[in-house]
């Protein structure tokens, strides 16, 4: 009974760590609620009136969100120096209510101040955004000057309460979180094995489950890359050195590689034809058609039980035992030829994918926790041991600061935003007292709101719609809470603590649902404050659409930043950075110099990330442009492929100083010098830098390298068929950008 509960309790764990990777969402709900609590409970001890409760709520509130900093002595720091700001703003917004002329300047003002302190990292963020919010506060409580000795001890008692539950009761330490985060990528990696596993039962009578197989198997994989991307941006703050930062960044990506690498292997051998990488990442893509695995049913039997074991190794990583072990070193068994089983070519790659993939497990597993019992190993298992140590001894710690030169003025982002949303809020405050002279300010919130980490008009278009369409229902979800909670005081504020769980929670997922959840909070607040009626909730919908709507007006005119500038630009710096990793690691593998592949590659997934965001307003559902929505699915999806293929070259190159069956081609240089070619006149092209350029096509890379004398044979065969099956799916997918860019293809040359 024990075990059952501990591996129910393991199950529900592993779950929430892969729908929450690092526990982020669970964390800022937590906190942010028990900091809430807290100030509410010190507070009505001390006799405080219900006014203060409210202010003293939202203050903990926007004291808990607005520091961001990794490092706990950088969050003590913004906090401290955010009280004395919070302090001083709302008693400007306290002795300024009286003169609505000078009130109006001085927000505007500080709206212009804090949207441009972004510029200046975390801590600017955080004190320009609690700056703006607690000058909100003072006039959603109608704070006054004879009430701000009282607004300040409320204040104090917040930010107080906010550090204890920040630094004691939930802390979040930057080593802890990495390994959360690890969990996490474990979870999503055994998530991803289980829609693979999957994808082989459904049947070719089954196209529904096919279908359903191959969208889980897109999901997974992608969730899977999300994470690590995650676990990429904290790596120098949660390990001790940067030489063990690199060998975990390096031991994720051959995770990664090696997971999707299976995946679209058993794809391809379910597939009368050879699956394309694209099917893995364009959303909805049609699966190819497949039949059952060829081969003998023994070994479809053999890998379905090999899936399952590689899933177990997934999640008990960390665990020891001979059942374990004996898991371990028959899949790394497969990465000998002559442990295959009998089976046609293609069923063959998967196993050795499935080896593979063991024996990214097992890096990951070194790598993490360090020296294992090699007590049970196998020579298969031997030597895989000795080419992570080999790979791990070659991992250089060398630090790169390369600083790429800002825009400056009126160019730079933050500059831009400041001034759009500081003319959009002057609208919105126009406006806003033309509809009430008590409740204007929401205007001016939804307009803020709006320019927060968007980009583009189009980005801004589309958080106002999301933003307008859950103020809606929220509406409607304050109205029915305010008449079930009536005057209860406590009922009321233990329903303001759950939906500002549900909001935090629910933030990162769906901006629509967090507006939701806001708008029913404030219905409850204004019922604790007295102040409700359906009216006052009819008119904070009123003022959310007018705001929204002023900040897409200030966005469109002033200093406009349209959707296909911004994601022409980005798709530019894509290309650019492809390129980059591509030369780069064939030049490595053509026995050029060692360059800084992983870091190389981490800053084109970043890339590639900012482009996917950018291109949200092009690919919603509501857009009206339905081929402009097809290409920007193709082009993304095109160019995750070409990431794909691009990390598996780098990743490849970097075993070249220790792997013993990999070694330079120098014609390899030659031979993919076409790709980079290609990708330079896209990028010169989409840029407007270029109008008459071509995309080259011709032979294969594999035909490229040329000589079928024995000196040409015997310098094929030290290059892995992995390699050139890469670099051809590169080029493929570069030249399939063409197209949907508007670039001309040339004719190849006979």
């Amino acid at each position: 009974m024990k075990a059952a509960g501990r591996s129910v309790r393991a199950r529900l764990r592993d779950r929430l760590a892969a729908s929450d990777p690092g526990l982020l969402r669970l964390t800022a709900g937590l906190r942010t609620v028990a900091a809430i609590a807290l100030a509410l409970a010190v507070l009505a001890s001390l006799g405080f009136g219900i006014t203060r409760l409210v202010a003293g709520a939202m203050a903990a509130m926007v004291a808990t969100f607005s520091v961001r900093e990794k490092q706990r002595a950088a969050q003590a720091v913004t906090l401290a120096l955010g009280l004395p700001v919070a302090l001083v703003s709302v008693s400007l917004g306290a002795v300024l209510s009286e003169w609505v002329v000078v009130g109006d300047a001085f927000f505007v003002l500080l709206i212009f101040c804090a949207a441009y302190g972004r510029r200046f990292g975390d801590r600017g963020t955080a004190l320009g955004l609690i700056g703006f919010q607690f000058y909100f506060v003072s006039l959603f409580v109608g704070a006054s000057a004879a009430e701000l000795p009282g607004l300040w001890a409320a204040l104090a008692v917040a930010f107080a309460c906010s550090a204890v539950v920040r630094f004691a009761v939930v802390p979040v330490t930057p080593t802890g979180l990495l390994a959360r985060l690890r969990q996490a990528f474990r979870a999503r990696l055994a998530q991803l094995v289980s829609a693979q596993l999957a994808l082989l039962d459904a049947g070719p009578d089954e196209p529904n489950k096919v279908d359903k197989a191959l969208e889980d198997v897109r999901t997974g994989t992608a969730r899977l890359h999300e994470t690590a991307l995650m676990i990429q941006t904290r790596l120098e703050e949660g390990t001790p050195d940067e030489s063990t930062a690199r060998l975990v960044q390096r031991r994720i990506a051959d995770a990664e590689i090696a997971a999707e690498r299976l995946g679209l292997l058993l794809l391809s051998a379910r597939s009368a034809e050879r699956a394309d990488t694209l099917t893995l990442h364009l959303p909805g893509a049609p699966a190819p058609e497949v039949g059952r695995l060829p081969g003998p049913e023994e070994a479809t039997a053999v890998l379905r039980r090999d899936l399952l074991a590689l899933r177990a190794l997934v999640l008990r990583t960390g665990a020891s035992g001979a059942a374990v072990a004996q898991m371990r070193n028959r899949l790394l068994g497969y990465r000998d030829e002559e442990n295959l089983p009998a089976a046609t070519p293609a069923v063959r790659d998967v196993f050795r994918a499935v080896g593979e993939a063991a024996r990214a497990v097992m890096g990951l597993r070194v790598a993490l926790e360090g020296p294992q019992d090699e007590s049970d190993d196998t020579p298969a298992t031997a030597r895989s041991r000795e080419e992570l140590d080999a790979e791990d001894a070659a991992i250089d710690a060398g630090e790169k600061d390369e600083r790429a030169e800002q825009p400056k003025g009126l160019r730079r982002p933050t500059t831009r935003a400041a001034v759009q949303v500081t003319v959009g809020s002057t609208l919105a405050i126009v406006g806003g007292e033309l509809l009430s002279a008590d409740r204007w300010y929401w205007a001016v919130l939804a307009c803020w709101i709006v320019f927060i980490n968007t980009a583009s008009t189009g980005e801004i278009l589309v958080k106002g719609y999301r933003r307008l369409l859950g103020t809606v229902f929220g509406v409607a979800a304050g109205i029915v809470l305010a008449g079930l909670v009536g005057g209860h005081t406590v009922t009321a504020f233990a329903l303001v603590l759950v939906l500002i769980f549900a909001m935090f929670y629910t933030a990162p997922l769906s901006y629509t649902l967090m507006s939701f959840f806001v708008t029913a909070m404030l219905g409850l607040l204004y019922t604790l404050l007295h102040t409700y009626s359906w009216e006052v909730l009819v008119l904070r919908l009123e003022e959310t659409a007018l705001g929204a709507a002023c900040g897409v007006v200030a966005a469109a005119l002033v200093l406009p930043v349209n959707t296909d500038r911004r994601t022409n630009e980005l798709l530019v710096t894509v290309l650019e950075r492809l390129a980059g990793v591509t030369e780069a690691a064939v030049g490595q593998l053509s026995g050029g110099a060692a360059d800084d592949l992983l870091d190389k590659a981490r800053e084109l997934d970043q890339a590639l990330g900012d482009l996917r965001a950018a291109t949200q307003p092009l690919t919603h559902p509501v857009t009206p442009l339905r081929a402009r929505r097809t290409t920007a699915r193709y082009v993304v999806a095109l160019l995750e492929t070409c990431a794909y293929h691009a990390r598996s070259l780098a990743a490849t190159a970097e075993l070249l100083p220790a792997h013993p069956s990999i070694a330079a081609d120098p014609r390899l240089r030659g031979a993919a010098g076409r790709t980079v070619r290609n990708i330079g006149t896209i990028a010169a092209r989409v840029a407007g830098e270029e109008a008459d350029g071509a995309v080259e096509t011709g032979p294969s890379i594999a035909s490229l390298l040329g000589g079928s004398d024995d000196e040409g044979a015997a310098r094929y065969g030290r290059i892995t068929g992995r390699v050139l099956r890469h670099l051809e799916r590169l080029d493929e997918a570069v030249v399939g950008l063409a197209r949907p860019l508007g670039v001309p293809v040339a004719a190849p040359e006979r």
